[in-house]
């Protein structure tokens, strides 16, 4: 039996029409690399990807990165979101590029 909430309760939970999906991601620079290149590719990786698209990037690294990437709103990250994503890594040679399925960010 299917249990009734709120509106007010399903928003507190995440879950119905607020579910949030998102993405892991992961890359790394070659041994090497300057912390200068690697904070321009970062910062471009935001300003052209995750800015222009809504979406929002929690991640930390030097060499190797990992992260999150989900909407800056209450919303569903799509494939396209996670296409557009590895492919601009890609794109710039970046080593081990990593991008998982779409999850549940608050249950998965």
């Amino acid at each position: 039996m299917a249990t009734q909430r709120s509106r007010r309760l399903r928003k507190k939970m995440h879950i119905d029409e607020f579910q949030e999906l998102g993405f892991s991601v992961g890359f790394s620079f070659a041994e090497g690399t300057s912390g200068e290149s690697i904070d321009s590719t970062v910062d471009a990786l935001i300003e052209e990807v995750i800015e222009p698209n809504g979406l929002a990037f929690d991640g930390s690294g030097y060499l190797q990165w990992e992260g999150l990437i989900c909407l800056q709103k209450i919303g569903k990250c799509t494939d396209e979101h996670r296409e557009l994503v590895r492919n601009w890594l890609e794109a710039r040679k970046l080593n081990d590029v990593k991008v998982t399925e779409l999850f549940d960010v608050w249950w998965d």
